[in-house]
């Protein structure tokens, strides 16, 4: 029996209802379930960032990598160092961070140490202490270990109050080894220094440090590969040769390797990182050497196979070294062992 007008038009109205219903839902499970969650996940990777890798501790005297921060809280020790041909070989020298070297008396060379994240236990021969390694160490806000020292020196420290670590007032800390004959012979560690400073009072110091490169980058054509520095004569000119493989320098004096020797009678030759040649003017009061270490002045810096001519500045005792190039910029060094040699002029320094 065929539909009338009024069953067509409420079929039609239900097949639109359905139809309509089934739009609505389809797009609100396309539109609110599908594409959204794949647009808020693309989002999410998009702006995840990579954590930024943590910023290696370095060693604020050598600039070295170091696995505890507190190492920096340690005391400075400076360790006077002898170096007659009766002193050699030393020990432990190559364990310092710093070294100073100049003539002490009657063109004898003597070495001011350095020591803070590197505690070796056999170090020597320790000698007496001058007025201008005081003024170096000073800048470092350092303690001083010593045998006596000039008038001149002594009275220093007590004016200026230095952090005495003298071994007539501190024997604990040295000892004498029989191999050899005193004076030659008088030896300390620096954990037995460790703790005099410990017992003193002596804490974190208060410096600004060499300003450090944070990597070595070697000058792929080395032009200063072999260096001399004039002191005093054959026995205590100092010369020190370039070795590519590890960017440092092999030293020499008295025309043979620069050696030290540990406890157990191994012998290895001295190889800084860094060598310095400090132009200073230079005399004598009569029976010691004289330095003026206070001011500005030439310099020539050797690292990375090359030689950088620099102007040196310390404006007071207690300020540290820092050094400028010819457009009045900083120079920093690599990281290691730095070596500074007093010089009396520019001509005390030759290279090829």
């Amino acid at each position: 029996m065929p539909r009338t007008k009024k069953e067509w038009a409420i079929t039609i109205l239900i097949v639109l209802i359905l139809l309509g219903g089934g739009a609505a839902a389809y797009m609100t499970w396309f539109t609110s379930d599908t594409k959204p969650a794949t647009k808020k996940k693309a989002a999410a990777v998009a702006t995840t960032k990579p954590m930024p890798l943590p910023k290696p501790i370095t060693s604020t005297l050598t600039g070295l990598k170091i696995d505890d921060a507190t190492i920096n809280d340690r005391p400075i020790t400076a360790i006077m160092i002898e170096n007659s041909p009766d002193a050699r070989p030393q020990s432990g020298l190559n364990q310092a961070g710093v070294v100073f070297e100049a003539v002490a008396e009657g063109g004898i060379t003597r070495f001011l140490t350095l020591w803070q994240d590197s505690e070796p236990t056999y170090v020597g021969p320790v000698r007496s202490v001058r007025p201008y390694y005081l003024q170096w160490l000073q800048g470092f806000d350092a303690a001083v270990a010593h045998v006596g020292g000039s008038g001149e020196a002594l009275q220093y420290i007590k004016d200026a109050g230095i952090k005495d670590l003298d071994q007539f007032h501190n024997s604990g800390a040295y000892w004498r080894i029989s191999s050899r004959y005193a004076p030659h012979n008088m030896y300390t560690s620096l954990p037995k220094l460790r703790d005099v400073e410990a017992q003193k009072g002596f804490g974190k110091p208060n410096y600004a440090p060499f300003e450090r490169n944070e990597v070595e980058v070697p000058n792929k054509n080395p032009t200063a590969t072999s260096i001399n520095f004039t002191l005093s004569g054959y026995t205590y000119n100092a010369h020190f040769d370039y070795v590519a493989a590890t960017n440092s320098y092999n030293r020499s004096e008295g025309g043979k390797p620069h050696m030290v020797v540990d406890e157990a009678g191994a012998q290895t030759q001295l190889s800084p990182k860094v060598v310095i040649g400090l132009v200073l003017p230079k005399g004598s009061n009569g029976i010691y050497s004289t330095y003026n270490t206070i001011g500005s002045g030439q310099a020539y810096i050797f690292q990375d196979g090359v030689v950088l001519p620099v102007t040196w500045h310390k404006s007071d005792p207690r300020a540290n070294f820092y050094f400028t190039d010819a457009s009045g910029a900083h120079v920093k060094l690599n990281p290691g062992q730095t070596w500074l040699t007093a010089l009396g002029s520019t001509g005390d320094a030759t290279y090829k």
